[in-house]
């Protein structure tokens, strides 16, 4: 798990500076962080269909997304979803669930076929 945790904290801070060309630090442990809960699903749903851990991975990605921003975001300003349809106090969006739920299936389809 500890190699999981540490591809996610490399991977999602250089998918961040690609995309929008800035990060934060705290980005590698969210990354970590949500890697190992898609590796976790990856292992725990094999045998059901694709849109299961791929709802509940972007579910639980965007969870962490909520509470990263209610307790660093405001602080550091990190991300600001506040001109996006239906945010909620600028943190999270429906845009960016989906995107979240998208990336999930992906991993997990991914991971389904390695063992790490």
């Amino acid at each position: 798990m500890i190699g999981t945790f540490v591809a996610g904290a490399a991977l999602y801070p250089c998918i961040e500076l690609m995309w929008r060309g800035r990060t934060h630090p705290s980005m590698a442990f969210a990354g970590g962080a949500g890697l190992c809960w898609l590796r976790w699903l990856a292992r725990h749903t094999e045998g059901l269909p694709l849109w299961i851990p791929a709802i509940a991975g972007g579910t639980g990605i965007t969870a962490m997304e909520y509470l990263l921003g209610v307790t660093l975001n405001k602080k550091y300003n990190i991300w600001d979803y506040r001109k996006k349809w239906k945010n909620i106090r600028g943190q999270i969006c429906p845009a960016f669930a989906l995107a979240w739920c998208g990336l999930s299936a992906l991993a997990v389809r991914g991971m389904r076929g390695v063992r790490m």
